[in-house]
């Protein structure tokens, strides 16, 4: 069975994913770097030439790849939320863990990473954050099996928890 991390960006998805992944001598896969691979080009080249609508095809394609593996850590991107079909498909074989911090700490962590595409025009980086947030909520608590906030604590204790979650099941 797979670890699956869910959460909006600067959660901690990939930090979490490569402690719990060392932890418990599993795999982990990032959806983003095989998005990258698959596109030939960084996310916000493949969003800049060809649209969000097309990245989130990649995603989809991706996210059915990855459900078929198995013991594995996989870190998915925060928007995986947005097509039942991928949470479908990732709870196959595997539980979903959802990363929540408060959105002070999210903007923090996100305002200076370039790798990372407006999600929406004409508004500032900080409303932007707080409406994405608040669209996907219901989404990420509908998809999420175990939630973890990871606001405050360290990278350890957060790992503690969910395998001990993990290994509860």
């Amino acid at each position: 069975m797979n670890i699956v991390l869910i959460g909006y960006r600067g959660t901690g998805k990939t930090t979490v994913g490569k402690a719990i992944a060392r932890r418990l001598k599993r795999r982990l896969i990032g959806m983003d770097d095989l998005i990258v691979k698959k596109g030939g080009m960084p996310i916000p080249e493949i969003v800049k030439r060809y649209g969000w609508e097309r990245f989130r095809d990649m995603e989809s394609e991706v996210t059915n790849e990855v459900s078929e593996l198995d013991n594995c850590v996989i870190d998915c991107g925060g928007g995986v939320v947005l097509r039942d079909e991928n949470i479908t498909n990732l709870k196959r074989n595997g539980i979903i863990i959802l990363l929540t911090a408060d959105i002070e700490r999210i903007i923090e962590r996100i305002k200076d990473d370039s790798n990372r595409p407006p999600l929406k025009d004409g508004i500032t980086f900080e409303e932007e954050q707080r409406q994405v947030i608040e669209e996907r909520q219901e989404s990420y608590l509908k998809a999420g099996d175990y939630i973890v906030d990871v606001s405050d604590g360290s990278v350890d204790e957060v790992v503690d928890k969910i395998v001990q979650f993990y290994l509860d099941i």
